[in-house]
This record gives C-alpha cells, sequence and structure tokens, in this order.
C-alpha cells in the first residue's frame, strides 16, 4: 500500500504560502517505522517535524531548500 506524505499546512493565515524541507532525517529508500520524525519543514520561520504517518520504505518527492505548497505531497511511503 502507498501512502502520501502532505507538507502540513502550518499558516492559517496563508495558506496558499510555500514551504521548504528543512532537513530530511531519513534518506531516500530507507525504512522507516510508523511516528518516526522523517523530515523537518518550514513556512517563513515557524518549523514544524513531519512523522511518518505508517511504517514502510520511504521515497522523497522534494529536495531540501525547495519550494513546495502547504498540503503537496512530499514524500510517499510504500508498506
Amino acid at each position: 500500500m502507498i501512502t502520501e506524505v502532505l507538507f502540513p499546512v502550518m499558516s492559517e493565515d496563508d495558506p496558499t504560502a510555500e514551504g521548504v524541507v528543512g532537513t530530511w532525517f531519513v534518506n531516500h529508500g530507507e525504512t522507516v517505522a510508523q511516528g518516526q520524525v522523517i523530515a523537518e519543514v518550514q513556512v517563513d520561520k515557524v518549523s514544524q517535524d513531519v512523522e511518518a504517518p505508517i511504517a514502510g520504505v520511504m521515497y522523497q518527492y522534494v529536495a531540501e531548500s525547495v519550494g513546495i505548497a502547504q498540503g503537496a505531497p512530499l514524500a510517499r511511503i510504500d508498506s
């Protein structure tokens, strides 16, 4: 089963604001556990950790420091 990991909506005042992946903590193709922190994302000057919603193998869609819309897919996990 494939589960997409979405970039969280962090700015309710401006849900169209772009964010970036500050740091990936899990590399493309590595196994993750449910609840494991996989990335730190940022919108403006606010940071938030993103956790794996399921266990499996993670595949990144977005590189660090590349702009991405809030709510857009940033990775997928194959369980």
